[in-house]
Order: structure tokens, then C-alpha cells, then sequence
């Protein structure tokens, strides 16, 4: 199945409440797709790719899923919000058939999916975080790789969590202001749950590094690399990706994207933002060079698109997405 800018047939699709779910999930095998580029029409998915109840049957090489969860948030909440604030940015994306500076057509090389949003009972984190392992483990074992977007910064610990029966210990490839590595954070906490994933053992601590940071942290008893923003912003974005391809050398990498990496001028819809960090242009630069890398899965997350100016956040978010898919289509 090809990355296929889409439009929906939902005639047959009503409001349903949680008795007629199953039902609901079947007639989603109805959908059908005809050719839609617009970039104001029929925009249900990430980019239009087609829509997915059952991913076991499906032979897409990557699977998206949106995470809409905000609990764990410290600050401004609303990144609840955000996949569906991604998936409607991404329609101005979704009418260039080879993505500058790539030289190839996406839908040639890779095939994608959207499977919707993780549903929970609304304020029950334990249940929320239940059904993103299940739902995400689901993806990664049927071997696809897997791209989420968020949902405040905790969502990254299930979903890696969901990779590790599959990867084991992850080089973690972290852009934020911030570590989240707070040894008093709560179990639901947005600034902890790097912290969590040590203790759990679910990083290769020694090949794991984080990108973009500049917020305190304890220096002399830290368990990753830190490229903090001042050396990430003088050194050019090649010199970036070099030294994390460096770093994680030939380990399974999982990058997690937190917007507020990005400066405040580039990404005002985010919970915590902070001054001083990098431009669009180069996160998409040090993206793109990490080809050598055997990156299993991205998440990106914190875009609340309460905060945001003219989408300018969301869409920042929905190119870094598509220059992973790129990126993963590289490698094919």
C-alpha cells in the first residue's frame, strides 16, 4: 500500500460511543481513497496516507499514531491537541511529490499508514499508558516502524517501552530545552520519564545523547551526552549529526523530538519555551544527515497548538515527521 494523498468515503460513518466500537472499526475497512491534493480538503490522516484499523493485515513499512495525551504536563497544558493540530498542518505538505532537497517521490520508495489516535478513558493515565504499550507494541512487532506524534513528553516512555521486547536497550537520540531526567519526577511526570526508562533499563545509556539542551541539569552525574544549545547552534548541523552518529555508532536509535528544541521563534505552540535554541532549518539538517544510523522509531511530541502563531509549530513538527519518513525511505 503506497503513500496515497487521500479522500475519504464516510457516508456510512456516524457518531459512535464505546457499544458500537467494534462495529465502527470494522466499517473502517470501507474507506476508499481517490486522488485529493488540496490543502484545505478531506484531511483525516497524516499527509492523506490512508487510514488503519488492523495493522497486522496491513504491509506498510511505517505506521503513524497520534497520541493525545497532556496529564503529565508541568505547565501549559493543550498538547492533547497536538496530533490532530500535525496531521492538519501536514496538508500543506502533501501536494509536493519529491520533498526538497530529496530526489526521490516518497510513495516510491515507502509505504504509510495513519492508524489514528490511542483511545483511553479521558484522565486515566495508568489506562492511557495500557493501551499505548498494547497499541504501539502492536505496531513494532508486526515490523513496522513506528512514528507518533504526541501528547506531552511522557508518551515517549511507553513507546519505548513497546520497543523493547523487540530492540532490548535503545540508544535514545533526545532533541528538547530539557533532559527530563528529574530523579523526583512522579510516575506521570513530562520532566521524568528519561529517568524511568534508565531505571527500567530500557537505554543504552553510554550511546544515548541529547540535542538541543539548555535548561539546568547535574552536569557531573548525568547518564547520557549532552549537546547543548549554544554548541549545537555554533557548529554547523553536519557537524551536529557527526558527532551523534558518533555517539550511538551501530546501536538500534529511537529519536525523540521535543518541539521546544526548537527556539521559541520557530515553535511558540509549546508547553515550556525556552530562548536560545535551534532554527527549523537546522533540526531538519542534522535530521536528514543521520542516514547511517538504524533509527527504529520517532516520536514528536509537546506542540500545543493553543500557544501556536498562524500553525507555524505544528508545521514545523508535521516536516520534521515527513523528513523521518524520507529519511527512513533513504534506507530502503
Amino acid at each position: 500500500m503506497a503513500v496515497t494523498a487521500g479522500m475519504l468515503n464516510t457516508s456510512h460513518i456516524g457518531y459512535t460511543d464505546a457499544s458500537t466500537q467494534e462495529s465502527w472499526q470494522t466499517d473502517m475497512s470501507d474507506f476508499k481513497f481517490v486522488p485529493d491534493y488540496t490543502m484545505y480538503a478531506n484531511q483525516f490522516s497524516f499527509l492523506g496516507v490512508p487510514l488503519c484499523a488492523d495493522i497486522s493485515a496491513s504491509s506498510a513499512d511505517l505506521a503513524i499514531l497520534g497520541v493525545p495525551y497532556d496529564l503529565a504536563t508541568s505547565g501549559r497544558p493543550g498538547t492533547r491537541s497536538g496530533p490532530t493540530a500535525i496531521r492538519q498542518a501536514s496538508a500543506n505538505l502533501r501536494w509536493e511529490e519529491a520533498r526538497w532537497p530529496w530526489s526521490f517521490n516518497l510513495a516510491d520508495r515507502l509505504s504509510a499508514v495513519d492508524c489514528g489516535d490511542v483511545m483511553y478513558p479521558f484522565g486515566d493515565s495508568p489506562a492511557f499508558v495500557a493501551a499505548l504499550e498494547d497499541t504501539a507494541s502492536e505496531i513494532v512487532t508486526s515490523g513496522k516502524t513506528l512514528l507518533s506524534f504526541g501528547g506531552d513528553h511522557f508518551v515517549a516512555l511507553p513507546l519505548i517501552r513497546a520497543h523493547y521486547p523487540t530492540y532490548g536497550p535503545v540508544a535514545l537520540i533526545h532533541f528538547d530545552a530539557h533532559t527530563d531526567t528529574d530523579p523526583d519526577g512522579g510516575v506521570y511526570d513530562h520532566g521524568a520519564m528519561f529517568h524511568h526508562a534508565c531505571e527500567e533499563g530500557l537505554l543504552d545509556e553510554e550511546h544515548s545523547v541529547q540535542v538541543g539542551i539548555r535548561t539546568s541539569y547535574p552536569v557531573d552525574d548525568h547518564p547520557f551526552t549532552v549537546l547543548d544549545a549554544d554548541w549545537v547552534c555554533s557548529h554547523e548541523p553536519s557537524e551536529v549529526a557527526a558527532r551523534i552518529i558518533e555517539i550511538v555508532g551501530d546501536r538500534s536509535a529511537y529519536v525523540s523530538f521535543d518541539i521546544d528544541c526548537l527556539d521559541p521563534a520557530y515553535a511558540p505552540g509549546t508547553g515550556t519555551p525556552v530562548v536560545g535554541g535551534v532554527s527549523s532549518n537546522a533540526a531538519l539538517q542534522i535530521i536528514r544527515c543521520l542516514a547511517p544510523l538504524n533509527l527504529i522509531g520517532m516520536d514528536i511530541v509537546e506542540v500545543s497548538p493553543a500557544y501556536d502563531k498562524s500553525e507555524i509549530t505544528a508545521l514545523a513538527a508535521a516536516t520534521l515527521g515527513l523528513e523521518f519518513m524520507y529519511l527512513k525511505a533513504s534506507q530502503l
